[in-house]
């Protein structure tokens, strides 16, 4: 019996022993998964007329999933549009309003050519041909003066009636931004408010997050920074308790350039390194990982 017992015990050692072997020290680096989290908050004051978000649903860039009462700007918008007619209306018609008197010069022109022809005729007087040229220089004085009054007046209704314009468009911004987008593709983790309640700008709706594309923050000693480069393919494992672990192919997206101490919760694979360099590994989800999930890397040597 103590025969058996030993070679049970020994049986024993030597697997306690293997799976010692096969933990942390056969990796690099480990760490958790983390997702690119976006808390939506309201770009608009007033009341949450619709909100059709709930936890796990899946958005789309640029999905509408809300809006904030838009009633007042959208009466704002009305009068102002109102006005901004109003104000176009006064522009003046330059073409008619000087119409007479450019049709009083042409007269005085063609009465000049007259008399000119008279005087050669001695049928008429130098005074006569003075008279009408100076009548044809106070007329084209009338004309400049006139064309230069109209031509301040349309640009005074001009600049009122485009300060009213950005106004509108002022309005309209906030029209578009009553209504409630997502701003990614992604899965909402939280939601922070329900239709019926009133929004104020910069309150938190919901929260999302793009857990298609999900990326292992780790940490690497010094000596594996020469190991390590930005756009490197690793093995990424992920780390899912009993049920074993799931292989990965990852990619180095960035490396910190500081040290800071090692995380309490985050081994190395040198226990005694007090300093370590923080990195991001891009993943592809495939459904089974998620956030705040243990990962291990393992680091593939360069041919």
């Amino acid at each position: 019996m103590k025969t058996v017992k030993n070679v049970l015990f020994y049986a024993i050692f030597l697997s306690l022993t293997a799976a010692c072997g096969n933990g942390n020290g056969d990796y690099d680096a480990s760490g958790t998964f983390e997702s690119t989290e976006i808390i939506v908050s309201a770009e608009a004051n007033g009341k949450i007329m619709r909100f059709n978000v709930e936890e796990g649903d899946l958005l789309k860039d640029g999905q509408e999933v809300g809006y904030i009462d838009t009633v007042q700007l959208y009466l704002k918008k009305m009068q102002l549009l109102t006005s901004v007619k109003s104000v176009q209306s006064r522009r003046s018609d330059i073409a008619k309003q000087i119409a007479a008197t450019k049709e009083q010069i042409a007269k005085a022109e063609k009465e000049k050519k007259r008399n000119e022809n008279l005087l050669k005729s001695n049928a008429a007087t130098q005074k006569q041909v003075d008279d009408i040229d100076s009548q044809l220089a106070v007329l084209q004085k009338q004309l400049a003066a006139q064309i230069s009054t109209l031509q301040n007046s349309n640009q005074s209704v001009t600049e009122e009636s485009s300060a009213m314009e950005i106004q509108v468009a002022q309005v309209e911004d906030q029209l578009q931004k009553s209504h409630i987008i997502s701003p990614i593709n992604g899965t909402v983790l939280s939601k922070y408010a329900e239709a019926g309640e009133l929004a104020t700008q910069g309150k938190p709706l919901f929260k999302i997050a793009d857990i298609e594309n999900m990326y292992l923050r780790a940490y690497i000693i010094a000596d594996q920074l020469t190991q390590m480069k930005l756009g490197q393919e690793v093995k990424v494992f992920a780390d899912y308790g009993e049920d074993g672990k799931r292989e990965y192919t990852g990619k180095v997206t960035w490396i910190s350039d500081k040290a800071e101490f090692t995380p309490k919760t985050i081994q190395t694979r040198d226990e005694r390194a007090n300093l370590v360099y923080a990195v991001k590994i891009a993943v592809k989800n495939d459904g089974y990982l998620k956030i705040g999930m243990y990962g291990e890397v393992k680091i593939l040597s360069e041919k």
